[in-house]
């Protein structure tokens, strides 16, 4: 059925079901036939929308973290049955620290709300009736994880900062050519030659009871590295440094004096990325190291301790994982901005 307009034009007619259909989509920021959706309305629906999927994402990645942090403060000794005030069940989702300072057990040295901190710094790491990796301690892992992360880094940054400056401002015979050659060797993934490197390492003595094996070639710099301080290098003026060889300073005094306090923010973004890779790697101590030795690093560690553990009680390893984590935190909470900013730049050319 339709009705006569004053122009005598047939308007159409819809259903109740759709014009209702209509004013709902018109309400959720939708235009249709029977309903025209402003703009302020279609906006604001996209904006809720939007946040709502940034939340979701924002929950998809934090959870995990809050989940280990919560669980950290468990109880998960197996011997306690199902449904008891001291099982946890980690198949389930954990919403927040299951904590019980009852100690019911004689052979459990320490009760309370950071029991499982207590194991980790005290007890999971030392010789003696509940140790379960001996003969280091916590803090001696920990220094090692330091002396992995802290040495060649240091070194390894300004190596690839020298690296970059040789590549982005000196002009010399097959500069491009060996740059996309190193550039390559990115491709060939690392563990596939670890092997390799674990016998070469080996018959140096640098493997097995020995942690040279993390140290020396990560003071030889970085390709990666070297490429993105190459980046940021090309975004400074090169009259700089043909002023300064005009007045006779050479390479090294230009590098020293000049380079590095510009480049600084780029060295040190890449450095606190540099430590962080240093600081989990926990693939080349379980393969350059042997488990029994006194060189192993700190997710080593907590992968034995949690093998001694046979799965009884996991909450002091993810105890373990939050002491871990926490360092690596707190140092991209204090340089974000600035890992970032020298993230950006390394796109400027010159």
């Amino acid at each position: 059925m339709t009705n006569e307009t004053e122009n005598n034009v047939p308007e159409k007619t819809y259903s109740s079901f759709r014009y209702a259909l209509g004013a709902v989509l018109a309400f959720f920021g939708i235009s249709t036939r029977t309903h025209h959706a402003g703009k302020k309305r279609a906006k604001l629906v996209g904006d809720i929308v939007t946040y709502i999927v940034l939340l979701f994402g924002a929950f998809i990645m934090v959870y995990p973290f809050w989940w280990m942090l919560a669980s950290s403060f468990a109880w998960t000794f197996t011997a306690y049955p199902e449904g008891s005030e001291m099982a946890i069940n980690f198949s389930h989702i954990v919403w927040w620290p299951q904590i019980t300072t009852i100690n019911t057990n004689d052979t459990v040295p320490y009760g309370g709300a950071f029991y499982n901190y207590y194991v980790v710094l005290n007890v999971a790491f030392q010789t003696g009736a509940m140790s379960y990796l001996a003969p280091m301690g916590y803090w001696r892992v920990l220094l090692n994880n330091l002396l992995y992360s802290v040495v060649p880094v240091a070194v390894g940054v300004i190596t690839s900062a020298a690296a970059a400056f040789s590549f982005a401002k000196i002009n010399w015979v097959g500069r491009n050519k060996v740059f996309m050659f190193l550039l390559a060797a990115i491709m060939v993934p690392g563990p596939s030659i670890m092997t390799a490197q674990y016998v070469m390492y080996k018959s140096w003595g640098m493997a097995g009871d020995s942690g040279l094996a993390l140290i020396i070639p990560g003071m030889f710099g970085s390709i990666m590295t070297a490429f993105f301080i190459r980046q940021f290098l090309f975004g400074l003026p090169t009259s700089i440094i043909e002023a300064a060889k005009i007045d006779g300073a050479g390479y090294f005094r230009i590098f020293c004096g000049f380079i590095l306090p510009l480049a600084m923010p780029a060295i040190v973004a890449q450095g606190l990325l540099s430590f962080m890779g240093c600081w989990n790697n926990y693939l080349a101590s379980y393969i350059f190291i042997d488990n029994d030795s006194q060189w192993i690093n700190l997710p080593h560690a907590m992968f034995l301790v949690n093998q001694r553990y046979e799965n009884s009680n996991i909450a002091p390893t993810i105890a373990a994982s939050v002491l871990c984590v926490l360092p690596v935190l707190v140092l991209f909470a204090c340089f974000q901005k600035m890992i970032i900013g020298s993230l950006m730049l390394t796109g400027s050319k010159e």
